[in-house]
């Protein structure tokens, strides 16, 4: 099956967040299960630059005048059994060649062509799709987040004597890419798609919503968060619209890529390991600590969170319970940026409390797997979670997740009771309402399990053990796509 997966960032070329994960480990899992490839990317400087030898293969002029490149060039390492991937970049400088953050300006604001910025992405999946490159096109077009959403939309609305699918995966519906009415002329589809039942959102245009009227099926990145998205509750606005169309909206788990996510051969850890044989982790511990300035105590719990600072991600419940943690005799470190209230009072906590409490106010994908490798809980309590990956590097790294029973979370991390250690199905700590009290009572449930030490290396082997790969989820969007590309 040829497959055109369109996303605006790809790890190990640019990464914001998860997203990038998923669009860099995808496509060699896939290729494992026999499906060709084909990442189609913005030009952003940290594409191009990862692009080995790039030739042109066609150009398209967007509806407001400006002609765009599609080059098709090799990224190394990044296909299936580590051979180069090939893969579509656009290039206009005009729109994507500028420093730093792929969607925000130097004062965080949203620059303000994104809407072009973005349409550029959908039409030049649709221009692929039919038939812009002459020696390949796609069966199928896989569409992530609302940055590709218009390409369903280009797809379905354009005139062609064929039709190709869309896929289009939801990674956070909170992100919805919603502008000014104004731009809706600019983005050269028919003035009807402006409505009620097109990309029309209270009175703005959503590429989001163009996404998930115009795809020939949904996905979301877990079981559990395809149905959450269908109540008020998690919707934002769109929840009567995915249930109406809950016959096309499915959820597969993202799975963890063991090619950049694994202890026993880890380059990025002091000390590699594995459940075999865990002195490694001892060792990364103990530089973890000298490395950001906490006390040197080999036998108190270090707590870490790992992530952007927002409160969906549960920061005030991880304020709320410092003194919990650091009363019960186990230490906090927290990597990751965002709103600058909640950086402002983390970064005072670890004025509060030296040698207790670390913040590192950046993302450092080094330091993210060296605190993997060196912490014993993982903090994930968030209000809500599409799917997440760091519970699972946690898992994997023996790292014991902390987590809400929401969206992925819940999907991924079993609670230890007595049953659950019984049957080695235990793998971390699970609470249910978004609130300090459970949030609290999980951090002391933790401790509980550390003083027991036999069972809590139990339960660090079963996450380990157990913690996903990319084989199953890729075999599911295998199977999706070919129900989709068979289906008239």
């Amino acid at each position: 099956m040829r497959i055109l997966q369109v996303s605006s960032e790809l790890f190990p070329l640019l990464k914001t967040g998860g997203l990038a994960d998923v669009a860099g480990a995808l496509p060699a899992a896939l290729g494992a299960q026999a499906c060709d490839v084909r990442p189609l990317l913005p030009g952003f400087p940290a594409v191009v630059a990862g692009l080995h030898a790039a030739q042109t293969i066609g150009n398209f002029t967007t509806p407001w005048g400006e002609r765009i490149e599609v080059v098709l060039g090799h990224l190394p390492g990044l296909g299936a059994a580590g051979q180069a991937l090939k893969a579509y970049v656009l290039l206009a400088p005009g729109l994507y060649d500028r420093p730093g953050n792929p969607y925000h300006d130097a004062q965080h604001h949203p620059y303000t062509d994104n809407h072009r910025r973005f349409a550029a992405l959908g039409w030049g999946a649709a221009h692929l799709a039919y038939g812009l490159d002459s020696a390949w096109s796609p069966q199928l077009v896989h569409c992530h987040d609302w940055h590709a959403g218009l390409a369903p939309a280009c797809m379905a609305l354009w005139d062609s004597p064929h039709r190709v699918p869309s896929l289009f995966t939801i990674h956070n519906l909170a992100y919805q890419g919603c502008f000014d009415a104004g731009c809706f002329p600019e983005l050269g589809l028919p003035a009807s798609a402006f409505s009620v039942g097109g990309l029309e959102f209270y009175g703005q245009v959503s590429f989001m919503k163009a996404g998930l009227v115009y795809a020939n099926h949904i996905s979301t990145v877990s079981p559990t968060y395809a149905r959450e998205i269908q109540t008020a509750e998690q919707g934002f606005g769109l929840d009567g619209l995915l249930r109406s169309r809950a016959a096309q909206l499915s959820g597969i788990l993202n799975g963890v890529d063991g090619s950049v996510w694994d202890p026993k051969h880890d380059a990025l850890l002091p000390h590699p390991f594995d459940m075999r044989k865990l002195t490694g982790k001892a060792l990364n511990k103990a530089h973890l600590q000298a490395e950001t300035d906490l006390e040197a105590l080999p036998d108190a719990p270090l707590f870490t969170l790992v992530g952007r600072l927002t409160e969906q991600k549960g920061l005030p419940l991880v304020l709320g319970g410092i003194e919990e943690i650091v009363g019960g005799g186990g230490q906090l470190l927290v990597l990751g940026s965002g709103d600058a209230a909640l950086e402002h009072a983390l970064a005072g906590q670890a004025h509060a409390y030296p040698g207790r409490v670390a913040v590192r106010l950046d993302y450092d994908e080094a330091l993210a797997h060296r605190i993997f490798g060196g912490s014993d809980v993982t903090l994930v309590p968030s209000r809500f979670e599409p799917c997440g990956l760091t519970q699972l590097y946690g898992m994997k790294y023996g790292s014991l997740p902390l987590v809400r029973r929401v969206g992925g979370l819940a999907d991924t991390v079993t609670d230890t009771d007595l049953e659950t250690l019984d049957d080695s199905s235990a793998t971390g700590f699970v609470f249910d309402a978004f609130d300090s009290t459970p949030y609290r009572s999980a951090l002391r449930r933790a401790f509980a399990l550390y003083r027991r030490r036999a069972d809590w290396n139990r339960v660090r082997h079963n996450g380990m053990r157990i913690a996903s790969s990319w084989q199953d989820s890729a075999r599911q969007y295998r199977d999706l796509y070919a129900s989709l590309i068979s289906t008239p």
